[in-house]
């Protein structure tokens, strides 16, 4: 299965996700904002980036900027509960599979997760 970096500044919904995740036989690990979540991209490879949009320190937008200029070949899946944000995402459009709106559902996430991988 795939190795996925979850970066989510809700401490709540970012170990919801990495157990859905995990239950699917994906290994997982976490990034409390952009900052860690760049850090841990660095210190290791993920086949996948799953980031909330709007964070402290560094929000989704710039992470995912920074990781498809150094590791091309990740895909990168963001979420948001900010329609403002959403848009925000549209310079992005050719860098990452899509935006997962939230709230969302167990099933919605792990679909849009497994879309994600199998593009």
């Amino acid at each position: 299965m795939a190795k996925i970096l979850i970066t989510e500044d809700e401490d709540a919904l970012r170990s919801f996700v990495a157990r859905a995740l995990r239950l699917d036989g994906h290994e997982t690990y976490e990034a409390a904002d952009g900052e860690q979540g760049l850090e841990k991209l660095q210190e290791t490879s993920f086949d996948l980036l799953l980031s909330d949009i709007r964070m402290p320190v560094m929000d989704g937008i710039e992470l995912a900027h920074r990781a498809a200029e150094r590791f091309p070949a990740m895909r990168i899946l963001l979420m948001t509960g900010y329609a403002e944000q959403r848009e925000r995402a549209d310079d992005l459009a050719e860098k990452i599979i899509d935006v997962v709106s939230k709230p969302f559902a167990l099933p919605d996430i792990r679909k849009a997760v497994a879309r994600a991988l199998a593009a």
